[in-house]
């Protein structure tokens, strides 16, 4: 069996009604691409039927894999077991809901071929009062606080290359940060307008408690740890040859990388 180009990881809890639909449009996105892609389906502790329309799903696709936590771990955590079941060089993301639409994969990943990571943007989203509130304050935090001004990191429609996950901490709360900590070591991020959906099936996690809140205390110590990140520094080594220092990859400034499209 040949091994995949992307892996895409979808967190999962409590989205029964929502798993079936979700694998089939994945799988139609990446028709339009000819991609060889794995779709990981971590469910992260439902206590619905979740995990039975999960292995529903890759009964009718070879493509689709299953992994479960037993106990809920949250967000970040089904994430990260996904990654590390991953092979592909190359990561997609998004939510289980089917408030981001995988149709938006394939434009994304040409925008990667130029870049480490590209996030999608809900210019025109189909959320209630309290979770736009929400959002523009959270943004507001993070450019203050450090020093960075990303549209939309609750949008968790990205692709990016398998290196990106070696600068990322694992943490509970990491998907609302992770083109931070890419952008904090020169990494090149892009973003994008992305279309979003009204949710049509299963419940939000999501509250002023859960969101707001918990995501202002994270920030607080994502400004401690990019303060002492260790990232990526010039080296002078005698020893090498000329031709060797040449064809060295050579660091660049996180500013100097950084593309951001315009949203």
């Amino acid at each position: 069996m040949m091994e995949p180009e992307i892996s895409v990881v979808v967190p999962l809890r409590d989205e029964s009604a929502n798993v079936l639909p979700l694998a089939e449009q994945i799988r139609k996105a990446f028709q339009q691409v000819s991609t060889r892609v794995e779709i990981i389906l971590v469910d992260d502790g439902s206590t619905d039927d979740t995990w039975e329309r999960i292995q529903e799903a890759s009964q009718r696709n070879g493509a689709v894999r299953g992994v479960r936590h037993m106990k809920n771990a949250g967000q970040s955590a089904a994430l990260w077991t996904g990654f590390k079941a991953s092979r592909a060089p190359i990561i997609a993301t998004l939510d289980g809901d089917l408030q981001n639409d995988p149709a938006d994969f394939p434009s994304m990943l040409k925008l990667l071929e130029n870049a480490d990571m590209v996030c999608g943007v809900r210019t025109k989203r189909a959320d209630n009062r309290v979770r736009l509130i929400s959002s523009s304050i959270a943004r507001t935090a993070r450019k203050w606080m450090l020093g960075v001004d990303f549209a939309d990191t609750g949008c968790n429609l990205r692709v990016f290359r398998r290196t990106v996950i070696e600068n990322l901490p694992a943490f509970d709360g990491l998907h609302r940060f992770m083109p931070v900590f890419v952008d904090n070591v020169g990494g090149k991020v892009r973003q994008v307008p992305v279309v979003h959906h009204a949710r049509t099936a299963g419940k939000s996690k999501y509250g002023i408690g859960n969101r707001l809140f918990r995501g202002l205390r994270d920030l607080l110590m994502v400004r401690w740890f990019l303060q002492r990140q260790i990232g990526r520094v010039g080296v002078s080594n005698s020893n090498l040859t000329e031709q060797q220092k040449l064809s060295s990859p050579q660091p660049s400034s996180p500013k100097e990388e950084r593309g951001q499209a315009p949203v």
